[in-house]
């Protein structure tokens, strides 16, 4: 449904429209933060991402719901319109949550959302979530970090919006954590073997990440080389010494 055609609900004229940017997590809808789950049940109208759960929307039933998904390697929203729908949705509602998968401030498009907003003087408010590296992390009980053998963690991603240039400078880092990794884990691998790393060196892939059908693979990168054909969910790639199993 398009906000232009939403009905507006009845509000006080006294009170300022205010948009919330919300990290709703991995996928658990009990792994979001109080103060988001507090905001999801006060909101008006809630855009949220394809990857937020059904579960998560629980939180809000008096809420209208608008999915402006966006999918790696799929047709989605258009992030210009997203803004749009966002800016339509803070003329028309009091209280407006963006929904996002994850943390907002990482590899969530936020600085374009609230670029839109800071040109419409629309006030905003960002509330974090549990980013899906620590969540990752914590499923397959292995630290990104690990005294005498990692300090640093290095967080990237292989996607580029269409006008990014394509080129890839590997990132630093003891251990280095790919998100949307499902479908570049074989073309990561073979850049690190190119830098010297040993095919030994520990993977750990996390597919569909705190959810029901979540899935841990503990592999080598010299496996990862092969890429991960059997994955089709939402996967986040760990590679790095520290994640080598206590055993």
């Amino acid at each position: 449904m398009s906000p232009a055609n939403l009905p507006t609900p009845a509000a006080s004229d006294n009170l300022v429209a205010k948009v919330y940017l919300i990290g709703a997590g991995p996928g658990a809808a009990d792994l979001i933060t109080v103060r988001g789950a507090r905001l999801l049940a006060q909101a008006d109208v809630v855009l949220h991402d394809a990857l937020v759960t059904e579960e998560m929307l629980e939180l809000c039933p008096q809420a209208v719901k608008i999915s402006v998904g966006k999918r790696s390697g799929q047709r989605s929203t258009a992030q210009q319109v997203i803004n749009e729908r966002l800016i339509e949705c803070a003329h028309q509602y009091r209280l407006v949550v963006r929904l996002k998968g994850g943390d907002p401030m990482l590899f969530g498009r936020a600085d374009e959302e609230l670029r839109a907003l800071d040109s419409q003087n629309i006030p905003y408010e960002i509330v974090p979530g549990i980013t899906a590296a620590l969540a990752a992390a914590s499923s397959a009980q292995r630290p990104l970090t690990k005294r005498g053998v990692a300090r640093s963690v290095s967080l990237f991603t292989s996607s580029t919006a269409p006008d990014e240039p394509s080129e890839f400078i590997m990132p630093n880092g003891d251990t280095l954590v790919q998100y949307m990794g499902g479908r570049e884990a074989a073309a990561t691998a073979q850049r690190l073997l190119s830098l010297g790393y040993a095919r030994t060196t520990p993977v750990v892939v996390v597919e569909n990440c705190s959810r029901d059908n979540e899935r841990i693979l503990d592999l080598e990168l010299g496996t990862l080389e092969q890429g991960l054909a059997q994955c089709s969910g939402p996967v986040l790639v760990m590679i790095g010494e520290a994640l080598a199993s206590r055993d």
